[in-house]
């Protein structure tokens, strides 16, 4: 059975306990051993220090034991996905694991860019922005690409809301199909 990290933002949102759950229950259900960086059961009362390196140890030994990973690359708090999942990504690739990823949002990593200039125009102006029709910066389809892993949007084009699960469950199977050699 493939195990899978569940990597992405999805920790933030006030529901990410049943986030986490979804998802899980969903790699369950086509044949994928799901685990979300929850950290669930946390002595949230260590100071701040040692929490956020407890937080680091754990998701660190929850992607050792994985066998690859699920990326959420929504757009998260800017035109591109969530920093520390990135690092994930950049982790699994240097692993030399399968990075699969996904993002409820189809625009291109340029159109995006481009808003969030318009909201906050860079400090040296004429800076270019990435042209490439990309989802976003052309290292994250390019690791995911390289590691023989697969990329899903929504196939309609049409945005989804950030915690809706349907372009996961595609991506799901198609990874289930993947390990059993189909979606190759």
């Amino acid at each position: 059975m493939l195990r899978v990290y569940l990597a992405g933002p999805d920790v933030f949102w006030p529901n990410a306990l049943e986030i986490a759950q979804a998802k899980e229950a969903i790699c369950a259900a086509h044949g994928l051993a799901g685990r979300a960086p929850f950290n669930a059961g946390l002595d949230t009362s260590l100071p701040q220090a040692a929490l956020w390196r407890r937080i680091f140890a754990d998701n660190a030994a929850l992607m050792r034991e994985a066998d690859a990973v699920i990326a959420n690359l929504t757009p998260f708090r800017g035109a591109s996905a969530d920093a520390g999942t990135l690092v994930e990504i950049g982790w699994f690739w240097g692993a030399g694991k399968t990075v699969f990823g996904y993002s409820n949002d189809p625009a291109p990593f340029a159109q995006r860019t481009r808003a969030l200039c318009r909201a906050w125009p860079d400090e040296q102006p004429g800076m270019a922005v990435e042209e490439f029709g990309l989802g976003d910066n052309l290292m994250i389809p390019g690791a995911i690409e390289a590691s023989g892993g697969l990329f899903a949007m929504p196939e309609d084009h049409e945005a989804r809301a950030f915690d809706d699960l349907g372009v996961f469950e595609a991506l799901v199977k198609r990874v289930a199909g993947w390990e059993a050699g189909a979606a190759r």
